[in-house]
């Protein structure tokens, strides 16, 4: 009896650390090629109507609270066993901000990820460019900060600050999850 234990505990090892492995368990639901994330905490809602993309005191942006957060889901990603091939960003500062405090690797602005909630960025455009992103993805996985108008739209989710929701761009498939 003591044999079978081992052998079964042996078995389910690679099963359980999946399972406390958030991103990757999430990831493999649905056989992502993407992970979209929510920015990290930036009170408030939209931007002023002075908004400018080249000016960060022009936009909402992370407070304390939300730079923590970030931190916090970039120390979950590097203790997963999920890596990414490409790291991407929304031009908005709060995105940028969000990819730089994750800390994970290169990241690059994709304007295919910008907002269109009030209208500073063309959703047409917006909409365009991310699904022709997403129709070229070949290998691996890539993450994608960006914004809750821009993930809903694609996925159908809607998520809060900081959350995030792996998507299989073939499948349609979305698993929504939460690191922090």
């Amino acid at each position: 009896m003591r044999y079978l234990f081992s052998i079964l505990i042996f078995l389910l090892n690679p099963v359980l650390a999946v399972a406390n492995d958030n991103l990757t368990f999430a990831v493999s639901q649905v056989n992502a090629d993407v992970v979209f994330m929510r920015h990290a905490l930036a009170p408030g809602f939209g931007d002023p109507s002075n908004f400018q993309l080249e000016n960060c005191a022009t936009q909402r942006n992370l407070d304390s609270v939300g730079r923590q957060q970030a931190v916090e889901i970039g120390a979950e990603i590097k203790r997963s066993k999920t890596s990414f091939a490409e790291v991407l960003s929304s031009e908005w500062c709060r995105c940028k901000e969000t990819a730089e405090l994750l800390s994970l690797q290169e990241w690059a602005t994709f304007s295919g990820l910008n907002s269109f909630f009030q209208n500073f960025a063309n959703k047409g455009d917006v909409l365009r460019l991310l699904n022709q992103k997403l129709s070229e993805l070949d290998s691996g996985v890539t993450l994608m900060v960006t914004h809750q108008v821009v993930i809903r739209a694609v996925t159908g989710q809607s998520v809060g600050s900081g959350e995030l929701v792996a998507f299989n761009a073939r499948t349609k498939e979305a698993h929504k999850f939460r690191l922090d």
